[in-house]
């Protein structure tokens, strides 16, 4: 029996699935990546895909742009047909957008990487902490967002840290970021060249790296990180 492809929407040219694609080749998982850059790019349906993959950009969940209410419609679609979805920053955002809660300012711009803790308080978030990340504590993350999602209703926190209380929550066979765990050295390069205006202008805010620290031994860090996301990825795709 033939799978239904993965769909994975991008909404910056230069925020691509980074180390998303590779896992999903090394699991001979199928997928297509839809660049979105009007409402018309975005498919009316999710029958013909086995699950939904959103990713980052520049832009708001709250912006009034005419694709964002398409691609909520798509995501509900996706969360009605009980496929899994999974999101990373401005793609966890407009999935919990979707799901009924606000968008809203975080209490500080994060960019650069920083270390993120696994939520393991309640029994609840004990077991959930297992079944996403088995053994895994904490881990040093990308961050590069302004913005921040609450949880919405029947959501397991997974991650946080001091710069941003909601890191990542997962919702059955659902997960969400808003921190990032499939960067590349190719991803982080880019980025670095693409923001280094905004990296400058916030280069005295403490949770701001610079494009140097950025760098700093990034390829190692891209592996380690890589290596948290080979299990949260591996966990997911048992849902597809």
């Amino acid at each position: 029996m033939q799978r239904f492809p993965i769909l994975i929407l991008k909404f910056c040219e230069q925020e691509g699935p980074g180390y998303i694609s590779e896992f999903l080749q090394e699991n001979s998982l199928p997928f297509i990546i839809k660049m979105i850059h009007q409402a018309s790019d975005v498919p009316e349906s999710i029958n013909k895909f086995s699950g939904l993959i959103l990713m980052g950009g520049a832009m708001s969940a709250n912006d009034q742009l005419d694709w964002i209410p398409f691609v909520l419609n798509l995501i509900k679609q996706t969360y009605e047909h009980d496929k899994p979805l999974l999101g990373h920053c401005l793609g966890g955002q407009l999935i919990s957008k979707s799901l009924g809660v606000k968008i809203k300012k975080n209490k500080a711009l994060e960019i650069g990487w920083f270390k993120v803790q696994v939520c393991n308080t309640s029994k609840k978030q004990k077991e959930n902490a297992q079944n996403w990340l088995g053994k895994v504590n904490q881990f040093e993350a990308f961050h590069w967002h302004g913005e921040t999602f609450e949880l919405p209703k029947h959501a397991t926190l997974l991650l946080t840290n001091n710069n941003c209380q909601n890191q990542a929550y997962s919702i059955r066979k659902h997960l969400v970021f808003q921190c990032h765990i499939e960067m590349n050295e190719d991803l982080i390069s880019s980025w670095c060249n693409s923001g280094q205006d905004e990296l400058n202008m916030h280069e005295q805010i403490n949770s701001v790296q610079s494009s140097r620290q950025i760098k700093e031994n990034f390829t190692q860090k891209c592996s380690k990180l890589n290596e948290v996301a080979k299990i949260a990825y591996g966990n997911w795709i048992k849902g597809l």
